[in-house]
Parts: C-alpha cells; sequence; structure tokens
C-alpha cells in the first residue's frame, strides 16, 4: 500500500531531489511516494537518494522491457538502451522456431546482471530454456529471484565456464551485455554508476573490449547451427566488434536504435557445415 502525502509534503520532497541534482525530481518523488510503506519508510528513502545512490537502489527495483526487475545495492543497474538488444533477441529467437525440433528456444544470458535481459526474453518468449551467469555473488543473488518465474537457472562464475557442458552446440540465443566502458573512460561516468555499480560491471579494459573479445571467440563452440549471438556495443566500438565476431567464424552484422542510443553486434553461426572454431 502506498503512501498519500499532503501536496506540500510532495513539494518539500520535489524540492530536497532537484537541490541533489536530480533532474526529474517529480518523476522521483512520485516512485519513492508509490514504493514507500510507511512515512520514515519514505524519510530514509529520500535521505539515501539525495546523498546519491541511484534511484533504482533506493527503490529496490527498475523498470525494464515493462517487468519490475528486482536490483539490490551494489548490483548493476539495468539501462533502457538494453531493452533494444531484448527485443533484437527475442525477434531472432522467434524466426528460428520453424527449425527448432523442441517448442522452446535454449537461451544464455552472460553477464547477466541483476538477470533483467533473461528475465525479459522468458516473459516475451513465454516457452524457454533459460541461463544465466555472472562473476558478482550479489548479482547472482539477485538475478535468481528475477528469472525464478520462468524457472531460469542463474550460475556464479566467469562467462562460460559454469555453464552445463550439455548446453554446447545447443544454444539459439546468446545474448552478452559484457563491460565495455574503456577503463580511461570510468572516471567520466556519473557517480550513480561508478561509485556505486560494480567496477567488474562497467571495465571493459583499455579499449573497452576484452570481456567481448573473450565472449566471441568461444560463442561459436556453444551456438546451435543457426544460432545469434548478440553483444551490446556502442557506435563507435562496434567496427571492432564485429571484427571480432567475424574472426570466430560467424556472420556478423550491426543494428542500431536511434530512439534509444543502442548499437547491437549479431554474430549468427551458419546453420549448415561444420561448427565453427573460436
Amino acid at each position: 500500500m502506498s503512501l498519500s502525502p499532503s501536496p506540500l509534503r510532495r513539494s518539500v520532497i520535489v524540492t530536497r531531489l532537484r537541490a541533489a541534482g536530480c533532474v526529474f525530481a517529480e518523476d522521483e518523488a512520485r516512485l519513492l511516494i508509490s514504493t514507500a510503506r510507511t512515512p520514515a519508510d519514505l524519510a530514509a528513502m529520500v535521505d539515501r537518494r539525495a546523498i546519491g545512490l541511484p534511484l533504482e537502489h533506493v527503490l529496490g527495483w527498475a523498470e525494464f522491457c515493462g517487468l519490475r526487475i528486482a536490483v539490490d545495492p551494489g548490483v548493476f543497474v539495468p539501462r533502457r538502451r538494453t531493452e533494444f538488444l531484448v527485443r533484437q533477441a527475442a525477434a531472432l529467437a522467434r524466426d528460428g522456431r520453424s527449425r527448432r525440433a523442441r517448442p522452446e528456444a535454449v537461451v544464455v544470458d552472460l553477464c547477466c546482471g541483476s538477470g533483467a535481459v533473461g528475465a525479459a526474453l522468458a516473459a516475451d518468449l513465454g516457452r524457454v530454456e533459460l541461463h544465466a551467469v555472472d562473476i558478482e555473488p550479489a548479482a547472482v543473488r539477485c538475478a535468481r529471484r528475477n528469472v525464478a518465474p520462468s524457472g531460469g537457472l542463474v550460475y556464479e562464475g566467469d562467462l562460460y565456464q559454469p555453464l552445463p557442458a550439455a548446453l554446447r552446440g545447443r544454444v539459439d540465443v546468446l545474448v552478452a551485455n559484457a563491460p565495455y566502458v574503456p577503463t580511461g573512460a570510468i572516471g567520466l561516468l556519473p557517480p550513480e554508476a561508478r561509485v556505486h555499480e560494480p567496477r567488474i560491471a562497467l571495465d571493459g579494459g583499455a579499449d573497452g573490449l576484452d570481456v567481448q573479445r573473450r565472449v566471441t571467440a568461444a560463442a561459436p563452440q556453444w551456438l546451435a547451427p543457426g544460432g545469434h549471438l548478440l553483444i551490446e556495443s556502442s557506435g563507435r566500438q562496434a567496427p571492432a566488434t564485429v571484427e571480432n565476431v567475424a574472426r570466430s567464424g560467424l556472420i556478423p552484422r550491426v543494428v542500431t536504435s536511434d530512439e534509444l542510443n543502442a548499437t547491437v553486434v549479431i554474430g549468427t553461426r551458419p546453420a549448415g557445415g561444420g561448427r565453427p572454431t573460436g
């Protein structure tokens, strides 16, 4: 049950959030008020937001693809631009139904964070065999709550290492929102990210592509014939990511969304012939 504070009290909250630098103070105040259960709870939440904690960590959830995704403190917050990655992955999974003997797509979500991408794909596709992986224990705990409704499994470990060997050559859709911020650019990120989100979820190495290279190199071993790897990238980094995808033996292409300022590189394993190596 949400609170219904007086207009004066709401105005005080908005003023305080504005003073703290919150650009969308009115919207944030509305979310805080609707989420708080008691006046004391609301006061504590406003205090936490005013000192710079990400709104999603204060609320305990983020809206993503129409879902309310649980986001614990210290866990990477799903970005709205990543909804484009979900839309592309869902479309490819649906397109592949005709060539699959089984009704459900096999989906792997690497660097899953809160599990938002996997949870959104499961909600969109209905029937899915979902496997998600993250190296951060806090993220794994959070992701398990978010993917539980789909029956998905979440593993703790480094990229492919904890996945069952039986998945090799069976994955229809492999999504990776791997960290791709160059190390030197971490300091330029908003405080909500660089202070309150795990560095390992942001830092992609000197050129931002260290983790992506590892994802791409091993992807052909896990993809089914005709399966797809989807990697969120930036427009500037996409050409290098395309080169890495092609080098692994996958057929690359780039899709973009001006609306969400999003770039996704897709690598497809050839449907015929032998399994590529990488």
